[in-house]
C-alpha cells in the first residue's frame, strides 16, 4: 500500500476522501484554488498545496500543476474524487507516465466509457439492454433527421463525450429535433469541446436507477446494490434513495447482471456506476430498463450505498489501486435499511438558480442515522467559479417511512443562512404525495413546479 494520497479536488468529496485516507492511516494532501484558501478540506489534510487562481483552468483543471503538487509534495498516489479531472483519461495516463498509483480505472476504461456512443456499443455487444439509437455519432442536422426515421421519436439527443446531464435535449418531432439538435451541439462543443452527438429513443416517465460496481484487483467486478436517482432538475440529479422502491427481487437481478457485464468488458477496476433507465410501464410485466451511461469514478451519491452497506468505498478504491483485496467479502453481502440523500445546494429553491454569497449561520443536524458531507461551515463563501454544491445529508433509517421521517426531521434541523439554499425544496418534496408512495419518475420536479390551475 502506497502512504501518502492526494486529492485532486475541493470541497465536500475532499473532504470525505481526506477523512478515509486519513482513518488507513496515510498522508492526506490536498490542492486548492486561491478562492478555496478558507475552506475546511485544505485545513483538514496533512498537507495543502496552493494550485492558482480561482478558476478551474488555472487550478483543478491543471493537470501539469495537479502532477507538480504530487511530486513535490512527496505524493505516491493521485485521488480524483468525481467531476474536474476523474474522468480525464489524459490526466490519468499523466499520473502513470509520472510514477504514481492513479486511484480509479484505467485510462482505456475511461476512454471506453467516456464515449457514448462507443460505451453503447460496446455494452450492448456484451449482451447489456440498450434503447434503439445511433451507433455511429450524427454529424450534423440533416443527418439526424434521417436517423430520427429509424429510431422513432421521441428522441433523447445528447453530447456524446458528456455527462451530468449537459447537453442533453428530447425532441418528439422533427422540429423540436432540429432545434434540440443545435443547443445540444453547443453545449457539447462549449463544455467537452466535442460537438459530436447521440440520438437515442427516449423513454418517456422513465425512472433512473443505476448500479454501484466495483472492479476488484483480482479482476472481478461485483455490484453493491442500486439506488434511484429519479429526482432531477434540469436533468440533474438532486435527491437519491437505496434502494429503488419498485424493483422487484427479479428485477433488480437482471439490472446487477448488466451492470457487472457492463464493467467486465473494459476490465474495470475501482468504484463506477452503471446507470439505466427503467419504463415503469413495463413493470406490470417484469420490467424493461436501458443501458444510460457509465460513470468512471467514485459517484456524488455514493454515502447511502455505504449507509445500507457498510462498505466504506474510498476505502475499496484505494485497496483496489493498491493491488490488495477489498475489506469486506463480497460473497456476503447484506443490505440493511433504506437511505435517502438530498443534495443540498446554494441556489434559489424554487428556480434552482445559483445563490452565492457567505454563508453567515451553518447548524448541522446531527443524531443516529443522520450523515452530512459539507464542503463548508460558517464563516465561508461559496463563489461563482464552482458548482453550488453545500453538502449531502444523507439519513437512513429501518424502511423507507423511517428514512423519510428521519429526513424531515434533519432538513427542518440544518440551518443555512446568508445566502439561499434547496432546502425549503427538501422539505417541499418529503411531502409530496407522488414522491412518498415511492411511483415516481424523473418528471416530478417538473410537476412540482408547474403552475397550480
Amino acid at each position: 500500500m502506497f502512504e501518502s494520497v492526494l486529492v485532486a479536488n475541493r470541497g465536500e468529496i475532499a473532504r470525505r476522501v481526506i477523512r478515509t485516507v486519513q482513518r488507513m492511516g496515510l498522508k492526506a494532501i490536498a490542492v486548492y484554488s486561491e478562492v478555496d484558501a478558507d475552506l475546511p478540506f485544505v485545513k483538514e489534510a496533512d498537507e495543502a498545496i496552493l494550485l492558482g487562481g480561482a478558476a478551474p483552468s488555472e487550478s483543478y483543471l491543471d493537470i501539469a500543476k495537479v502532477i507538480e503538487a504530487a511530486e513535490q509534495s512527496g505524493a505516491e498516489a493521485i485521488h480524483p474524487g468525481y467531476g474536474f479531472l476523474s474522468e480525464n483519461a489524459t490526466f490519468a495516463k499523466a499520473v502513470g507516465d509520472a510514477g504514481l498509483v492513479w486511484i480509479g480505472p484505467s485510462p482505456e476504461a475511461i476512454v471506453a466509457m467516456g464515449d457514448k456512443v462507443a460505451a453503447r456499443n460496446l455494452v450492448g455487444d456484451a449482451g447489456v439492454p440498450i434503447a434503439p439509437g445511433t451507433r455511429e455519432p450524427v454529424a450534423d442536422v440533416e443527418a439526424a433527421v434521417i436517423a430520427a426515421k429509424e429510431v422513432g421519436y421521441p428522441l433523447m439527443v445528447k453530447a456524446a463525450g458528456g455527462g451530468g446531464g449537459i447537453g442533453m435535449s428530447i425532441a418528439h418531432d422533427e422540429e423540436q429535433l432540429r432545434t434540440a439538435f443545435a443547443t445540444a451541439q453547443n453545449s457539447a462543443q462549449r463544455f467537452f469541446a466535442n460537438p459530436s452527438i447521440l440520438l437515442e429513443r427516449y423513454v418517456e416517465s422513465a425512472r433512473h436507477v443505476e448500479v454501484q460496481i466495483l472492479g476488484l484487483a483480482d479482476g472481478r467486478v461485483v455490484a453493491l446494490g442500486e439506488r434511484d436517482c429519479s429526482v432531477q432538475r434540469r436533468h440533474q440529479k438532486v435527491a437519491e434513495e437505496t434502494p429503488c422502491p419498485v424493483l422487484t427481487p427479479d428485477l433488480r437481478a437482471r439490472m446487477i447482471t448488466a451492470a457487472v457485464r457492463a464493467g467486465e468488458s473494459v476490465g474495470y477496476v475501482g468504484a463506477g456506476t452503471v446507470e439505466f433507465l427503467l419504463d415503469p410501464a413495463s413493470l406490470a410485466s417484469g420490467g424493461e430498463f436501458y443501458f444510460l451511461e457509465m460513470n468512471a469514478r467514485l459517484q456524488v451519491e455514493h454515502p447511502i450505498t455505504e449507509l445500507v452497506t457498510g462498505v466504506d468505498l474510498v476505502e475499496q478504491q484505494l485497496l483496489a489501486a493498491a493491488g490488495e483485496p477489498p475489506s469486506f467479502d463480497p460473497g456476503a453481502l447484506t443490505m440493511t435499511g433504506h437511505a435517502i440523500e438530498l443534495r443540498v445546494y446554494a441556489e434559489d429553491p424554487k428556480r434552482f438558480f445559483p445563490s452565492p454569497g457567505p454563508i453567515t449561520t451553518w447548524v448541522e443536524p446531527a443524531g443516529p442515522g443522520i450523515r452530512v458531507d459539507a464542503g463548508y461551515h460558517e464563516g465561508n463563501r461559496v463563489t461563482q467559479f464552482y458548482d453550488p454544491l453545500l453538502a449531502k445529508l444523507c439519513v437512513h433509517g429501518a424502511d423507507r417511512a423511517a428514512a423519510l421521517e428521519r429526513a424531515r426531521e434533519a432538513v427542518a434541523a440544518f440551518q443555512i443562512e446568508g445566502l439561499k439554499s434547496n432546502l425549503p425544496f427538501f422539505a417541499e418534496l418529503l411531502g409530496d404525495p407522488e414522491f412518498v408512495s415511492g411511483v415516481y419518475d424523473t418528471g416530478l420536479v417538473t410537476r412540482m413546479r408547474a403552475p397550480k390551475a
